[in-house]
């Protein structure tokens, strides 16, 4: 091994914490699945990970597969300009990332380079001559090339043809192996076997079977199909069996079992050493198993194998049950052995002829219901096994899942079945359920579930509809609806928020950035930057600890909802605003809250007034719920059903979006935590309202690829943030117009989002500079409106004033002239008799705590002045609002 590779993968094995080196091993490491310390791999060519409980656990993963970015740039390891061999990368390749032998691969392949202008980066490449023309492999990080890693010459055909490895003579062989990779056919060459390569499983090569049979002439031989074990790979080995003996050739199969996550291929065993005797001798079992022609032919091969009398098992997706009457077995091997019988047969002959007579096969589903793997929500404690239900007709699998009681008793498991799948019958008794269940869910495999979608602090990736992106890498969901990210097999339970996000980056258009600024100007980019944050909401809080809310007001007709449901449209969500927080019950707006992370919540229309200003009969909605949701905790708690006094108390993960027509009236706290856009209909010209209309009517399959552009560029973006952040912060400080605290740290993240947009989409210095404007702008109007009193404690004091005066000082019931002493019922009084329009009490004890330009002291009962000088009957105690009085000589 190379000696800089070796020190890199030693250095990587750290994790696994070894306890000590033994015989060139090294011993007691941690297992990644068991967690015990049994794992061990040689020092010297650490290769192969292992765990030495073979029956409890037997987990093996190979280094190539666990840290495969040390093996993905051969170029920069070997090929360094002190070299002088012209082909040091491509021998590397093969010696250590294909595990040849060099002197048996030489002379096969040669380097190459190959470069995408498209993409406009190039790679360096092993090429071996096939047909007509050539394949080659990229070897230097291959995944930026997507699907062409692995790519033939343009023009060229393999079709009907296949590739041969020249060691072996196919004219003097008796078996030949068939195998979909070149790759495939050289590690079984290592090992003894001659095998062809037919590039990919739909290719029958019937021009070289044809050339074969011509160069042999009647000399036997066997041909052993040995195809990937996937799904495309067992289908055209029984279609190209079928073939070839209708075609007069004598076949038979091979297969590798597929257990785990990974598919592995014959490269991928030779690697494991994998390829001994006895391995061959399973797969050449289990293609047998494939290619059996009747369900009592499958069920005796493995009974022949296993031994048992009993069990069930799979033939062309329909469930049966095997049983062997071992009465009857006994009495017609007595009947074969007795003098009466004048057939002559081996004692081999004999079993097998009892077997025929003795064993009995019963259906017992018409569908082949398959465990894949088990999922659980830790936080509620609910579990669930996923299953895929395939029928023997032609159609899609269906999947789905069962509880463990509907897998618990055949007629809960036959009414589940009939659930999910339409006419799938399961007749089995509740025992032969056990025994499937006690098999297939032995040791099955787990994934990790979010009940969300977005953002995932804890597997640190993004899980969306179609697609997970994690530290730059996008991924698809897999063939079992999750997302498997390396070490991490994840996937999400949401089935409330879709997002359709296009992957095609030819899909992709930035024409609407310059259609947003036209549009909305500087306040549709600031909008936009907002949004943008949203998606690392989660990572700025675990860094700055919060995320502040964007209030998006304006009149109507100003364009909010046109901005908002572009903006959805970035992220692939068509045709959606936002919810009415007033029309939603309190759990309702919860599952809202949790349902996303690292997306917004876009809370609509939730100020009830009427056109002549008074209230709607609609409960408004109390701003103060959302305090929490600034730091990213829980805006509710609820008890969970377990009997004991657990809480669900989900964090908050997302972003605040409120949009509608009036400013919210709250609490400083709140006020304090807004980002504030306000829209009006001056800046409306005939062209940004084209533009406002380009926006309305664009696809969303046009923009979405703006969520891929941004996530893909996670770490960049993190680093500017927390790099400029602290840049604005201080620049903010500095200003006197911005003095609260809070007000820095919102608006100097929302600058620092800004330079963080230019990373993903690109942005004139005119726009970049419009965008700072008015952010700094936004900071000063904020700080203003918190300077001022809440618009109904501004009502108050304005009718105070105006009543108090008229009245001789009838309203202060304070004998202390510091002190301003309120009753309440007193001013409604009053306010009645002049006729003067005043809050709702109920809205006003609300805010009145919070007057600033009267400084509230407390609620308490005052000597009223006004009692003692109307001489009123009684005690002249009352309960009194007290304020500072800001003109003390009145």
């Amino acid at each position: 091994m190379n000696p800089s590779l070796h020190a890199d993968i030693l250095n990587r094995l750290s994790e696994f914490n070894f306890k000590q080196e033994k015989k060139g091993y090294l011993r007691g490491g941690t297992c990644p699945q068991c967690q015990k310390k049994e794992l061990y791999i040689n020092a010297d060519n650490p290769w192969v990970l292992r765990c030495g409980r073979l029956n409890n656990c037997g987990w093996e993963g190979h280094v190539k597969e666990l840290y495969p970015d040390l093996f993905d740039d051969w170029s920069k390891r070997y090929q360094t300009p002190e070299t002088t061999n012209p082909q040091a990368a491509a021998d590397a390749y093969m010696q250590h990332g294909r595990g040849f032998e060099l002197a048996r691969v030489q002379g096969l392949y040669r380097q190459e380079s190959y470069f995408d202008k498209e993409l406009n980066i190039g790679s360096a490449s092993v090429r071996f001559a096939v047909a007509d023309g050539y394949w080659e492999r990229l070897i230097d990080k291959p995944h930026r090339f997507g699907k062409k890693k692995a790519r033939f010459s343009f023009g060229s055909s393999y079709h009907g043809k296949f590739w041969s490895h020249p060691s072996h003579s196919l004219q003097a062989v008796t078996e030949i192996w068939i195998v979909e990779g070149i790759f495939d056919a050289i590690a079984l060459e290592h090992h003894g076997i001659a095998a062809v390569s037919i590039m990919s499983c739909n290719n029958y090569p019937l021009q070289s079977l044809q050339d074969l049979r011509d160069a042999r002439g009647n000399q036997d031989c066997c041909l052993v199909w040995a195809l990937d074990g996937d799904a495309a790979g067992r289908s055209f080995t029984t279609k190209h069996i079928e073939r070839a003996r209708a075609a007069g050739w004598k076949c038979s199969a091979a297969q590798i079992p597929q257990n785990g996550k990974a598919k592995l291929d014959w490269n991928d065993l030779h690697q494991r050493d994998k390829l001994m005797e006895p391995d061959i001798e399973n797969y050449r079992y289990h293609g047998a198993l494939l290619v059996a022609g009747s369900a009592s032919d499958k069920a005796l091969l493995i009974y022949g194998k296993e031994g048992k009398t009993e069990f069930d098992f799979e033939f062309r997706n329909r469930l049966y049950w095997f049983d062997l009457d071992l009465a009857a077995y006994n009495k017609e091997m007595e009947h074969l052995d007795s003098e009466g019988s004048t057939t002559i047969l081996s004692e081999a002959g004999k079993r097998e002829k009892a077997l025929f007579a003795a064993h009995t096969i019963r259906p017992i589903a018409n569908c082949n219901p398959v465990a894949l793997y088990y999922q659980k929500n830790e936080i509620t404690d609910e579990a669930w096994y996923y299953f895929r239900v395939d029928f023997p007709h032609d159609g899609a699998s269906i999947k789905n899942t069962f509880t463990s009681s509907q897998i618990s008793s055949s007629a809960e498991f036959k009414k589940r079945l009939l659930g999910i799948a339409p006419g799938a019958m399961f007749s089995g008794s509740s025992s032969m359920l056990d025994r499937i269940m006690e098999r297939d869910l032995f040791h099955i495999k787990r994934v990790e579930t979010i009940d969300y979608i977005g953002y995932s602090k804890d597997y640190g990736c993004y899980v969306l509809d179609n697609v997970a992106i994690k530290d730059g890498t996008l991924y698809d969901v897999n063939g079992e609806d999750f997302y498997d990210l390396g070490r991490i097999a994840v996937k999400s339970l949401n089935r409330s928020v879709s997002l359709t996000i296009n992957r095609d980056p030819d899909g992709y258009t930035t024409e609407w950035v310059n259609l947003l600024w036209k549009a909305f100007g500087a306040k549709g980019m600031v909008a936009l930057t907002f949004w943008f944050g949203s998606l690392f909401a989660e990572q700025i809080r675990a860094t700055q600890s919060s995320y502040p809310f964007l209030e998006v007001v304006g009149k109507a007709g100003a364009g909010k909802s046109t901005l908002i449901e572009f903006l959805w449209k970035l992220f692939g969500r068509n045709g959606y605003e936002g919810f009415d927080p007033s029309k939603s019950s309190l759990a309702a707006r919860a599952r809202n809250f949790s349902q996303v992370s690292g997306l917004p919540v876009v809370l609509i229309e939730s100020d009830r007034e009427r056109m002549d200003g008074e209230k709607s009969h609609v409960k408004s909605f109390d701003w103060d719920e959302l305090k929490t949701a600034y730091n990213g905790r829980s805006t509710r708690a609820r008890g969970m059903n377990t009997g004991g006094n657990e809480t669900y108390e989900p964090p908050f993960r997302g972003a605040i979006v409120i949009s509608q027509n009036n400013p919210v009236n709250a609490s400083e706290a709140i006020l304090s935590r807004i980002v504030h856009l306000y829209f009006d209909l001056t800046t409306q010209t005939p062209e940004s309202g084209e533009a406002a209309d380009a926006l309305k009517f664009m696809p969303a399959e046009k923009v979405s690829g703006f969520i891929l552009a941004a996530t893909k560029r996670e770490k960049k973006i993190m680093e500017t943030v927390a790099e400029r952040t602290a840049v604005y912060l201080k620049e903010l400080r500095m200003r006197p117009e911005v003095k609260m605290p809070r007000l820095v740290e919102t608006h100097a993240q929302m600058l620092a989002l800004t330079d963080a947009l230019g990373l993903v989409i690109k942005l004139t210095p005119e726009q970049q500079g419009a965008m700072r404007e008015q952010i700094i702008t936004m900071a000063g109007e904020r700080q203003q409106v918190i300077n001022d009193d809440h618009t109904l404690v501004q009502e108050f004091w304005e009718a105070f004033d105006y009543l108090d005066s008229n009245d001789m000082h009838r309203l202060n019931h304070s004998r202390d002239p510091q002190l301003i002493a309120v009753n309440l019922n007193h001013f409604v009084q009053i306010a009645a008799e002049r006729r003067q329009q005043i809050p709702v009490i109920g809205d006003l004890k609300k805010v009145l705590r919070t007057s600033r330009r009267r400084k509230f002291v407390d609620v308490r009962v005052v000597n009223s002045q006004i009692r003692a000088r109307d001489n009123a009957i009684g005690s002249t105690a009352m309960k009194c609002w007290v304020f500072q009085n800001d003109k003390p000589g009145n």
